[in-house]
């Protein structure tokens, strides 16, 4: 049994070595996005919350693909190789060295089984401290392929597979999610016990509970909502997942007092944050990474993505927000304005179609329409700075790395290449030359040279 006296360290084992190959995909099929992220951050998302001592990710099919993400999505997890994948049973075994002398609990997930809550996997955890083995399962609409739970009352005797299930145990419909959490130890021993006689000649991690049994320990099954048990083996099943998803997450965000209209039109990610009294109009598309603190407004067909937008502020209509770019209280970006790696201050106005890319613009300021930061040369991005309460001018062109003061002008229709002081006013255009009659001639010439092509 487990220790009941304090809670264990925790293992977080996730599979994710599979080909998919009925996704009909070059994408190993844990890299297919849902809300936003790959398939297997839901599940590392969601064992994070246990807070594990360890996490390991068997990885295979696309191997260096996956484990880049990994390293990106969870830094410090482990990754192991399955190079032939012989099973569930095997992929787990192939986390023993990562578990050497490892003191705790091992807790199996799935990449490709992204709805499993943190609240369910705590569930398992809790069901620890009078079980030596607990299995994750569901009652199912259509048993169809599951493996069958064979419980008596409380007590898992056996997990059963589908193709392997006499026509008497098909017939039971309390089936196997393929989630697992037991004492790290006794599980990498059971499992070097496990055989391949199967219709698959695969080596099961369903085979456990039955050895367990065998050996006097404890094995149980508790239950969790099937829709939560939804594994992703096609597109086909990505697609209805992706609507599982955004529905849940729609009904969260309303019911934490998030303002929408028309909230079948709006799009979230996995890690969206928007607080309270916060309104997202409609056709808003959240990429990864963005907050949006309380009382902000996201106005109609704006794009977000890695950034964070403070009280107050307003976004849109047509705006897109792009990593980096930091929105601040009460600021307003306004329709088809880009921001990138740029914080726009306190109050301050950016309402019509501008760029504003590797950029610092001050409290209160005032950029007019059609400005741009030119930051990019060519090889490197350079930064612009404009101070609280200047004014740029429409369709000013600032070639970084410049600095504008505070309380500083740019004329309309400047190109400005140098610092302009605090309270200055810049202008940078050539002189306006009229040439009379001029205008007529040219355009009388270029008539007669279209013509002239036409004949």
């Amino acid at each position: 049994m487990a220790d009941t006296a304090e809670a264990r360290p925790i293992a977080l084992i996730v599979l994710a070595a599979g080909q998919g190959t009925r996704m009909n995909s070059e994408l190993p099929k844990p890299l297919h996005r849902l809300g936003g992220l790959p398939l297997i951050a839901h599940a590392l998302f969601a064992g994070a919350a246990l807070e594990p001592a360890r996490i390991v990710v068997i990885t295979g099919h696309g191997a260096d693909a996956v484990e880049a993400a990994v390293d990106e999505l969870m830094p410090g997890a482990v990754c192991v190789r399955q190079t032939q994948q012989l099973g569930t049973g095997h992929a787990v075994l192939q986390a023993a060295e990562a578990l050497a002398g490892f003191e705790g609990d091992a807790l199996v997930a799935y990449a490709d089984t992204p709805f499993v809550s943190a609240d369910t996997l705590a569930a398992m955890q809790a069901a620890r401290a009078t079980h030596d083995i607990v299995v994750l399962g569901f009652e199912a609409a259509d048993p169809g392929r599951y493996g069958r739970l064979i419980l008596e009352g409380e007590r898992l005797v056996r997990i059963v597979e589908a193709r392997d299930a006499t026509p008497d145990e098909a017939a039971i419909t309390t089936c196997n999610s393929g989630l697992l959490a037991a004492d790290a130890q006794t599980l990498l021993r059971l499992l070097a016990r496990v055989g391949n006689d199967n219709a698959s000649g695969e080596y099961y991690l369903t085979d456990v509970p039955a050895l367990a049994n065998a050996e006097g320990l404890s094995a149980t099954a508790i239950l969790c909502p099937e829709a939560e048990t939804l594994g992703i083996d096609s597109r086909a099943q990505l697609v209805r997942a992706e609507a599982q998803f955004q529905a849940a997450k729609r009904a969260e965000m309303i019911e934490t007092g998030v303002a929408m209209p028309a909230p079948e039109t709006v799009f979230f990610a996995l890690d969206t944050w928007v607080g309270r009294d916060a309104e997202i109009e409609h056709n808003v598309v959240f990429g990864p990474g963005v907050t949006v603190e309380s009382g902000a407004r996201i106005r109609a067909f704006s794009h977000l993505e890695g950034c964070h937008v403070s009280a107050g502020a307003v976004v849109g209509p047509y705006a897109r927000l792009r990593p980096g770019a930091e929105i601040g209280n009460d600021a307003r970006i306004g329709n088809f304005v880009e921001v990138k790696e740029a914080q726009i201050g306190d109050g301050a106005k950016v309402n019509h179609l501008s760029y504003i890319g590797d950029a610092e613009i001050g409290a209160g300021t005032n950029v007019g329409a059609g400005a741009i930061t030119c930051n990019y040369d060519g090889v490197m991005k350079h930064r612009t700075t404009v101070g609280r309460d200047a004014f740029v001018g429409s369709n000013t062109m600032l070639v970084a790395p410049v600095r504008v003061g505070a309380r500083a002008f740019t004329a309309s229709g400047s190109v400005i290449t140098e610092d302009v002081p605090e309270g200055a006013l810049a202008l940078a255009r050539a002189r306006q030359v009229n040439k009379p009659g001029l205008a007529i001639k040219l355009i009388e010439r270029l008539r007669a040279i279209k013509s002239g092509r036409k004949g």
